[in-house]
């Protein structure tokens, strides 16, 4: 049919008709004013979704002619999983939430779906009116919800309308409130609690009502209360469109097993999807001063040193340049035997290490000069950590003993346990970890010393807490690795193969294995293997192996993305740079540390490190090209990029 015949108009019954696909109406105006968008008006055909197409709009039969009027579909979507009145009452917070008042209410007219119950409008008048009565009113209309929440709402109100006659020195008013309105609602111990406290207030120049909110401010915080209790059907809480909108980014980032950006921000018109090459699998540098086994490693919070401990008795500072090459800072001498572990202060301005001799030494980073030596261990100190305060820390070894020192040396508790395999703090700086060579996790807590443990079928030989201290990885003697979750609030104990036998509550927080890291070798376990936590977000798991191998997993997923050859000898620790997402350090009994990166990374190497490349028998950049190279490129701000091998 041609455009003009689609166009004619047919008069019939009054009524002008559209021969095209879709009717226009003119029909007498209703109670709620219709804005109908310019297209419309010039008879412009739309299409169901298009602006001014109303949901209710009258359709057309297949001869032809009017059909029934229908609403349109009630869950729309590609798998018709929204709820379409929902969704436009989402869409319309959005736009006033975005300062397009005028544009949500035109959509509340053509859609006919209202923003919220009229009576959420009337409550916020009435609550800023002060009109006490009229809310109590108006909550019972709204419903509330549960018999609790009513009685909280009205205690709230009752509370507010109590302190402003208390500030308004109306004593007669705020008794009554008091003993008549109040009283009869403090049927539970907490509201009890809160009637006594109220009942302070009347005494005269009470300091406590003066930090009261009271007049418009204490209307405005009971009014938020009191939104927060109406039911989701009446009124929407707040921003959730853009909740749903990020939880559903957030869940793109979390199931992205190649996620490793330092970026926060995504964008809409896509999916989110890292490249593989986003993980450090390249082996950028290789650090080959320790003389022996390197034991231990880890990078300061602030990713710019890394520290090692050796089987030589030194350990080693190291500098990460701005190209992210390593060199000696500092190489600490002062130990009579092997160090195994470690510690950077919480600012990094001073590191613990600690070994076979049965001593503790504190350094400065500085200068490199050891500040104090704590001699109390009998036996091999097997580990050490930083309370969050930077003034107090904790070693354990193999005397059986836990020590909680300060830096001066004074010796604040002792634990008196088993061997100590190794120790973390955890639930931000309230909670000590220990493992021990009794088959248990140990858990104290640093305020009352009280001492929880949980069976384990397996010595766990080592331990290493998550950054906001609520996860822990297991390394046990078995060779596997597990993930025990902080969880807080009580819940029956449960029972795991070949792990974890019951998790007992510790003090409302308790510890249970959320899943076990699969794929190394389970041949092994002469030897303490120390794995880590990773990546920007702490997504990843990494450890090191006695097959001489490097292996990382997914941490949400479990999946094994990579397995890394390179060394010659067992892996005994791992350390994931905290500033750099795509660097981690591995030291070997094959005496060095690699330091592993992606492509890119290896180009920015080549350019760290002195001309010409490579200079070092491994085939790598060693860390004195790196210091050269780092200085040469501070004198030539310009370099020509090396090729990329």
């Amino acid at each position: 049919m041609s455009q003009p015949a689609r166009r004619s108009l047919l008069r019939r019954n009054g009524v002008e008709r559209d021969t095209g696909n879709f009717d226009i109406v003119h029909e007498p105006p209703r109670k709620r004013t219709r804005h109908i968008c310019e297209d419309r008006q010039r008879g412009v055909a739309l299409t169901p979704g298009m602006p001014g197409v109303r949901g209710e709009e009258m359709e057309k039969s297949p001869n032809n002619e009017v059909g029934e009027s229908r609403r349109a579909p009630e869950y729309i979507g590609p798998n018709k999983l929204i709820h379409r009145e929902e969704y436009i009452r989402l869409l319309q917070q959005s736009l006033r939430g975005l300062g397009f008042a005028s544009i949500a209410k035109n959509l509340e007219e053509e859609s006919g779906v209202p923003y919220e119950d009229e009576n959420v409008g009337a409550l916020s008048a009435a609550v800023l009116a002060g009109d006490w009565k009229k809310v109590q009113a108006l909550l019972e209309r709204l419903q509330v919800g549960n018999e609790e929440n009513m009685v909280t709402a009205k205690f709230s109100i009752l509370t507010q309308k109590y302190l402003e006659a208390l500030e308004s020195s109306d004593t007669d008013l705020a008794v009554h409130t008091l003993q008549i309105e109040l009283a009869p609602l403090s049927i539970s111990h907490r509201w009890r609690q809160q009637l006594h406290f109220l009942a302070s207030l009347l005494l005269k120049h009470s300091p406590l009502l003066h930090q009261m909110d009271k007049g418009l401010a204490g209307r405005q915080a009971l009014l938020l209360k009191l939104q927060q209790l109406l039911p989701t059907t009446v009124r929407l809480p707040e921003h959730r469109l853009q909740v749903l909108v990020e939880q559903a980014l957030q869940r793109q980032r979390d199931t992205c097993i190649h996620h490793n950006t330092n970026e926060h921000t995504f964008s809409l018109l896509r999916d989110h999807r890292c490249n593989r090459d986003r993980i450090p699998t390249k082996t950028v540098q290789v650090l080959e001063d320790h003389l022996d086994e390197v034991w231990h490693i880890q990078f300061s919070h602030n990713g710019k040193y890394l520290a090692s401990a050796s089987k030589d008795c030194t350990a080693v500072i190291w500098e990460v340049s701005p190209c992210g090459g390593l060199s000696v800072l500092h190489t600490l001498r002062g130990h009579t035997d092997s160090l195994a572990f470690v510690a950077w202060s919480p600012d990094d301005d001073k590191i613990l290490t600690c070994g076979n001799d049965c001593h503790i030494n504190l350094w400065e980073v500085s200068s490199g000069t050891c500040l104090r030596n704590y001699a109390k261990h009998t036996n091999h100190v097997t580990a050490c950590a930083w309370l969050p305060c930077g003034t107090r820390f904790v070693s354990g070894g193999h005397d059986k003993n836990m020590y909680l020192w300060d830096i001066e040396g004074n010796e604040l508790y002792h634990w008196a346990v088993a061997r100590i395999n190794d120790l973390a703090i955890t639930s931000g700086g309230r909670k000590l970890v220990s493992t021990c060579s009794e088959k248990k996790l140990r858990s104290y807590d640093l305020e009352t010393h009280q001492e929880n443990a949980i069976e384990v079928k397996t010595a766990i030989t080592s331990i290493s807490a998550s950054r906001d201290g609520h996860f822990l990885l297991a390394n046990l003697a078995s060779q596997q690795i597990q993930l025990w979750e902080e969880v807080k609030g009580p819940s029956s104990p449960p029972r795991l193969e070949d792990g974890c036998v019951e998790a007992e509550q510790i003090q409302g927080l308790r510890f249970v294995m959320a899943y076990k890291f699969r794929g190394q070798s389970e041949k092994q376990g002469r030897f303490v293997i120390r794995s880590c936590f990773g990546g920007s977000e702490e997504s990843f798991v990494v450890s090191g192996s006695e097959d001489s191998l490097l292996y990382i997993w997914h941490l949400q997923s479990g999946d094994l993305l990579d397995v890394l050859p390179g060394h010659c000898g067992t892996i005994n620790a791992v350390s994931w740079n905290p500033a750099r997402p795509t660097m981690f350090a591995s030291a070997s009994d094959d005496h060095t540390i690699r330091i592993w990166g992606c492509a890119s990374d290896v180009r920015d190497a080549a350019l760290c490190a002195s001309a010409p490349m490579p200079q070092c028998s491994n085939g790598y950049p060693s860390s004195q090209d790196v210091h050269a190279g780092a200085a040469a490129m501070e004198e030539k701000p310009e370099v020509a990029p090396a090729p990329a091998p």
